[in-house]
């Protein structure tokens, strides 16, 4: 009788949270709806502002409207984001905008990638041609915010804060060791040398080859890092190079002895500065616009605009995987219908897929570069790639009439494998679990996870993974006119940056996003367009409705672990992710 009650009051308790989640859910969706309303109102640029230039937030590929992100448990500043290209579209309207006097550039921590950050940097060089001034101000850079300060007029630290400039390091983590103690057996089957993202299942340290590859792509990281900063700071990059060997920039006043930054100052010296710049007067309030509601408005006049000829940029960001997909995840239904809705489409002149993905899929993979090759056969087809096109992200590119990589980009990684997870020690030994049944077939349970593969299995998927990989080396070859031997023979898995996969004829040119456009529109023959963007994003109602629950417990979960949730993150994604895979190596980790 006393088990009885504790099981039923156990239900019960389990009944009222449920309860309780799902009426807080239905609470913050109409709180959210009630936010929609007013998310897409311009706010007035008042004479004399100050263009707020916050890149502490995420920094996405587009700006995805989410009226759901300061609210509790499913928001928070995590949540807030905006698209690089419409900080870049901002930052150029701001340049001839009568209202806007300068910039303040806020930045610790920035959550983006290297290309990304290429990309900002270089429109910040941009607007100073305007002979506005940008000014930069933080108590801590990291070395992603420094190397984006760098690109301001002039940069500000707090007489006591910190300015961190030690080089670059790329880190991995295996998980030989933590499946071994699961009893958990990753058994591999993969093509290519240095395809190396099997390796975290097998290791428990880099192999010579995944050495070699990782310091090569993070020295050209790294020379395109202290490239820029030696251009604007005006120091020879020699001598930044051993400024951040040496570890010479300790203190503060170390970054103003090395002429890292032009003053230490307090928050109060850096207004007075904004105010002279804006024509404040110093007992005023200095007048200013965020960076998002700037661009906001800067999107709301775009819309306002008519054209007949259209630019179509299809993103294609994150993880390949079949289905829909989500604006987080490239899902191959999702983007292939995409795609053909542009290509059947007489008003979309030229295609401009923006790539931003370590890859997944390699099915996937392929029916998006089918829908490529069809798109191509219409009209032009230009691929950007942003951060990382790398595997499945570089095959569905590789079919363009012309690529463009930003000097930084992560790409290649031509290589497959696959990973079969065999769960029988855990579960026998662990457990206590069996398993026992009958088959019509010898290979009628082929990839089951409750027992190793047999040699004749083994034999049967590295047949498929081989024709896998000859069929990506067979796209890439056609697409970029190459002979499958000399594709092979930089393939293999290898990861390289943008401007040795222009050297190897990977990648065209390096250029930025906006150079890809420009070359749509020459190759289109157009002098009036419009640029429109696709897949339409989902509508983020629609989102908290289908994920709504996840997005509370991943908030906990991140809070409960902190920094230990990548480490969360990546175990949980080493034990569930199976199949034939053309994929990035491993999570890249560059601090």
């Amino acid at each position: 009788m006393k088990d009885f009650f504790k099981y039923v009051f156990a239900t019960v308790v389990g009944i009222v949270v449920s309860f309780v989640l799902i009426t807080i859910l239905a609470i913050l969706i109409v709180v959210g709806m009630v936010s929609s309303i007013s998310d897409d109102k311009t706010v007035e640029v008042k004479s004399n502002s100050v263009l707020f230039l916050n890149l502490d937030q995420n920094i996405t590929e587009r700006t995805i409207s989410d009226p759901l992100a300061d609210l509790p448990y499913i928001g928070g500043d995590d949540a807030k984001s905006i698209g690089f290209t419409d900080i870049i579209k901002a930052l150029d309207a701001a340049k001839t905008d009568n209202n806007i006097r300068c910039v303040y550039l806020n930045v610790s921590s920035p959550n983006a990638g290297f290309a990304n950050m290429k990309e900002i940097r270089d429109a910040m060089i941009d607007f100073r041609k305007s002979r506005k001034k940008i000014i930069a101000y933080s108590e801590v850079y990291s070395q992603g915010a420094y190397y984006l300060a760098s690109a301001a007029d002039k940069i500000y630290l707090n007489p006591e804060g910190a300015l961190e400039f030690k080089g670059l390091s790329s880190e991995i983590m295996f998980f030989k060791g933590a499946l071994e103690k699961l009893g958990i057996e990753a058994q591999i089957i993969r093509v290519g040398t240095y395809k190396s993202a099997v390796e975290p299942f097998i290791n428990d340290k880099m192999s010579d080859k995944n050495r070699e590859q990782v310091t090569v792509y993070l020295n050209g990281l790294y020379r395109t890092f202290l490239g820029g900063i030696s251009a604007s700071r005006e120091i020879d990059a020699d001598s930044l190079y051993a400024i951040a060997d040496q570890y010479k920039i300790q203190q503060p006043n170390d970054a103003l002895k090395y002429k890292l930054v032009d003053q230490l100052a307090y928050k109060d010296k850096v207004l007075e500065e904004l105010k002279k710049l804006s024509d404040t007067d110093p007992s005023d309030n200095i007048t200013s616009i965020s960076i998002n509601d700037y661009a906001k408005n800067i999107a709301t006049t775009n819309k306002s605009k008519s054209g007949k000829n259209k630019i179509a940029v299809i993103y294609a960001n994150g993880e390949i995987t079949g289905g829909e997909g989500s604006d987080e995840q490239i899902g191959s239904e999702r983007i292939s219908r995409t795609i053909r809705k542009a290509r059947s489409d007489s008003s979309v002149k030229a295609i401009v897929l923006r790539v931003n993905s370590p890859g997944g899929s390699a099915l996937a993979s392929d029916v998006i570069w089918r829908e490529i090759v069809l798109a191509k056969k219409v009209k032009p087809v230009i691929a950007s790639f942003g951060n990382v096109a790398a595997s499945g992200g570089y095959y569905i590119g590789c079919a363009a009439d012309s690529i463009f990589v930003q000097p930084n980009t992560i790409t290649g990684s031509i290589g497959v494998f696959g990973v079969i997870p065999n769960f029988q020690k855990l579960l026998n030994k662990e457990l206590g679990i069996t398993f026992d049944g009958v088959k019509t077939g010898t290979y009628a349970d082929i990839m089951s996870v409750n027992r190793p593969l047999t040699a004749g299995e083994r034999f049967i998927i590295q047949n498929e993974v081989n024709r896998t990989y000859d069929g990506f080396i067979t796209r890439v070859a056609d697409g970029r006119k190459r002979s499958k031997s000399y594709i092979d023979s930089i393939g293999g898995g290898r990861v390289w940056v943008g401007t040795d996969a222009v050297r190897l004829g990977l990648a065209d040119r390096t250029g930025s996003f906006n150079d890809a456009i420009t070359a749509a529109v020459k190759k289109a023959k157009l002098k009036e367009y419009k640029v429109v963007e696709y897949p339409e994003v989902i509508n983020p109602l629609k989102s908290l409705m289908d994920n709504g629950t996840d997005r509370i417990k991943t908030h906990f979960a991140k809070q409960e672990l902190g920094a230990n949730y990548l480490i969360y993150q990546q175990i949980k994604s080493a034990v569930t992710r199976s199949g034939i895979q053309a994929r990035m190596p491993y999570e890249v980790v560059i601090n």
